[in-house]
Parts: structure tokens; C-alpha cells; sequence
């Protein structure tokens, strides 16, 4: 599936680091930015996650709440999560079915790797709507913070 801007979200319920289930519907009324990540504890997910956690005043200030997802088990992410001191909520995407609904999935990645997630990026308003979205095919890039930020401040 391919979302675009205005579409209606997809709909899903994850487990986090906690072992709490987190859904989209958990944030019905508020601001969310989305960001789906190939694989904990890799160079460039770490400097985007910390990039995230570091810029924690700014999203609060535009009034959004940040999730972060992956193919991870939530036990990796836990130890993932600890060590690099995120101040967000990490969910697993073990079965792959959130990242196939937002057409974020790999069929095969690097050494072969079946089925991990593509880095993206999307901001959800209040309503439940897509405002922006951004998938990367090379997993050694980041998103645009800037275009994601402002994108924040125009929901």
C-alpha cells in the first residue's frame, strides 16, 4: 500500500519495550510523528533515534508525541531503548503487518535479510490523517527533519 498525504492512517496496535500495547487510536486528538527504523543497534538508526531523543524540547514545543517502530523483538528494543536513553516509546513490529500497511517493508535487505522495515517517516495530525510522508529505499539515509518539523507546525 502506498499512503499519501491525507490519507487515513492504518490503523494498528503494537507491544513496546514495556510489553504495553500501544495503538494509533491511543493518539486520536493529538500530533504524532512515526518513524519506522530497519534494525536496533546500527549506525544510522541510532543517529537518527538519538537525533530524536536530543530534539525532545522541539517536538514537545510543536506539541507531538513520537513513536518509533521496527522488525526488532521488543526485548531487543528494550535493551536498544536503555542503553541509548530514548525518551519515546519503541515498538515491535515482529510480524511485519504495520510496516506492510504503511508499505514500509523490505521484501529482502541487506545479507539477505527477509522482511525488515524500510526507514520512513510520517506525521499523523489530530484527525488521523497523513500530512507527510517520507520512505527511504536506502536504509543509510535519514529523513528530512526540517520538511518532517515543518510539517508538525502546520497541523
Amino acid at each position: 500500500m502506498v499512503l499519501s498525504k491525507g490519507d487515513k492512517a492504518p490503523s494498528f496496535t503494537l507491544r513496546d519495550t514495556e510489553k504495553n500495547e500501544v495503538s494509533l487510536t491511543d493518539y486520536s486528538g493529538k500530533k504524532l510523528l512515526l518513524l519506522f527504523f530497519p534494525l536496533a543497534f546500527t549506525s544510522t538508526c541510532t543517529e537518527e533515534l538519538c537525533g530524536v531523543r536530543d530534539d525532545a524540547k522541539l517536538y514537545d514545543d510543536l506539541d507531538a508525541n513520537v513513536l518509533a517502530i521496527s522488525v526488532d523483538s521488543l526485548f531487543t528494543l528494550g535493551k536498544f531503548k536503555e542503553e541509548q536513553k530514548y525518551n519515546f516509546p519503541l515498538l515491535s513490529d515482529f510480524n511485519k503487518d504495520v510496516c506492510r500497511s504503511y508499505g514500509t517493508l523490505y521484501e529482502t535487505f541487506v545479507l539477505d535479510m527477509k522482511g525488515v522495515s524500510k526507514r520512513a517517516a510520517f506525521v499523523i495530525d489530530k484527525d488521523g490523517k497523513v500530512r507527510y510522508e517520507e520512505i527511504l529505499e536506502n536504509a543509510g539515509e535519514l529523513p528530512n527533519f526540517n520538511a518532517i518539523k515543518e510539517a508538525l507546525g502546520q497541523v
